[in-house]
């Protein structure tokens, strides 16, 4: 491909998104300084310095970021229009970017995304995994998972799963525990804790709406969700998990929720998304997607 033939938008928006000169060439195949030579062209039209070039990274001037912020927009605009004319059983194409939590990330969302970029080749799947929530209002995501409350009145949401925190255990840990009939007992258990957004970790909330609450201690506490869950597997204590993470973990016989009758606060699955008009259908299409694969993954 002939650098010169790429539209300059497309060039710069692709360039925005490089770490580097070097990144850039190696996606498009090409040298350091054919791909310098075609900016140097593009900021001579422009009459503009769009990048603060250094040998490790690039770094947008303002100029730069509002170009690329505009070209954005436009490819956007352009790939909406195009697939607004396609037949209503035309392919989907286009670029898709998500944001999640990295638990439920990595656990469902990645792969269920994989799933959707095998059957649509034509769409283009970007998926960012952070340890916090993201607002993305304001931002290039089409799409955010978020587990818990909403708040955001200028996004839409779209329910894709049930989901609150139950507390379970390994059948061998069971086996030799004393008796868990109430959530007082839980002060005579060894209960694994998950450190996590710098909260009140150590507070398990009972109750619809999390009234009650018991102050959980135990000999073994990390950060990572996984590590507590492959403790508990091992029968070294209780958990309290998501049902998103230890539903499949319960159904295999792994695990064991105790304490079922006692309800637990609502910490719902959603998609949220931009509020428009009129949502591209390569994002409904994806939103979907999730919604039925996390359906079939998670169970109820």
């Amino acid at each position: 491909m002939d650098l010169t033939s790429i539209d300059d938008l497309d060039f710069f928006e692709q360039i925005s998104r490089s770490q580097s000169l070097t990144e850039a060439a190696r996606n498009w195949g090409k040298s350091v300084s054919a791909v310098s030579k075609r900016l140097s062209a593009l900021e001579a039209r422009l009459g503009v310095q769009l990048i603060r070039r250094s040998t490790r990274r690039l770094t947008l001037t303002e100029e730069g970021q509002l170009y690329a912020a505009g070209a954005l927009a436009i490819l956007q605009q352009k790939t909406d229009l195009e697939e607004a004319l396609s037949t209503q059983h035309g392919e989907l194409k286009g670029s898709i970017t998500v944001h999640s939590s990295l638990g439920i990330g990595r656990k469902h969302i990645a792969p269920l995304l994989g799933e959707f970029a095998r059957q649509h080749p034509l769409v283009r799947v970007d998926l960012e995994l952070s340890a916090l929530p993201l607002n993305i209002s304001g931002t290039n995501f089409d799409i955010a998972i978020r587990v818990g409350g909403l708040s955001d009145s200028r996004l839409k949401a779209k329910l894709l799963a049930r989901n609150r925190r139950i507390v379970c255990a390994a059948p061998s840990y069971l086996d030799n525990a004393a008796p868990l009939r109430t959530t007082r007992d839980l002060e005579r258990h060894n209960c694994i804790v998950l450190r996590e957004n710098n909260g009140d970790y150590s507070l398990w909330r009972f109750g619809e709406r999390g009234q009650e609450y018991v102050d959980v201690s135990g000999s073994m506490i990390s950060d990572d969700g996984d590590v507590v869950t492959d403790w508990c597997m091992q029968g070294h204590g209780l958990i309290m998990r998501s049902t998103w993470h230890v539903n499949p973990l319960i159904h295999q016989g792994v695990l064991q929720q105790v304490l079922p009758n006692v309800p637990t606060p609502s910490a719902d699955i959603y998609a949220l998304y931009p509020s428009t008009d009129r949502t591209p259908r390569r994002i409904g299409a994806a939103i979907e997607h999730l919604r039925h694969g996390l359906a079939a993954r998670i169970g109820a």
